[in-house]
């Protein structure tokens, strides 16, 4: 069975990961523009982990829930 709870782990990841691809390429994904999001959102997103960060992303900003990444954001990893 798929494990379907919350996944704290997850937003850590998705504000320490920069996007791989595309016009923000570099960008974390916790700061892209909720304009592309919504755009992944139309389209479809990606298959896997990166498609669950930008899903789960979308829905912060969406909800404007945006609030609760700050502290994670203080303690972002250093990534070049």
């Amino acid at each position: 069975m798929e494990n379907v709870g919350p996944n704290p782990q997850l937003l850590i990841e998705m504000v320490n990961t920069r996007m791989a691809f595309g016009k923000y390429k570099g960008t974390f994904i916790s700061d892209l523009p909720v304009s592309y999001l919504e755009w992944f959102q139309r389209e479809g997103f990606p298959d896997g982990k990166l498609g669950m960060m930008l899903a789960t992303a979308y829905e912060i900003k969406l909800n404007g829930l945006e609030f609760l990444l700050t502290p994670l954001k203080k303690n972002r990893k250093s990534i070049r």
